[in-house]
């Protein structure tokens, strides 16, 4: 099961399909934001800092598969 995102030199992908593109992600977030409110009240977040991220399930989106989820290295950039 996939409890990291993938980086720059990897990415999921499903054992069950093959799946590369498509997923569902349930993840715990702790954030600091600065949240700027207008006279009016209407606040808007405008900074945001990730203090802490869990990745609690990755499922894929094509067949369902839960735990199926792997981190494989990306392919080469295509020269051109």
């Amino acid at each position: 099961m996939a409890s990291v995102l993938p980086g720059e030199e990897d990415r999921w992908r499903c054992t069950a399909c093959g799946n590369l593109t498509r997923f569902d992600v349930v993840r715990t977030t702790r954030t600091r934001e600065y949240v700027h409110a207008d006279l009016s009240g209407e606040a808007r977040v405008e900074e945001r800092e990730v203090l802490a991220e869990t990745i609690e399930q990755v499922t894929c989106r094509w067949c369902g598969g839960v735990n199926t989820i792997e981190l494989v290295a990306r392919p080469a950039a295509a020269q051109g």
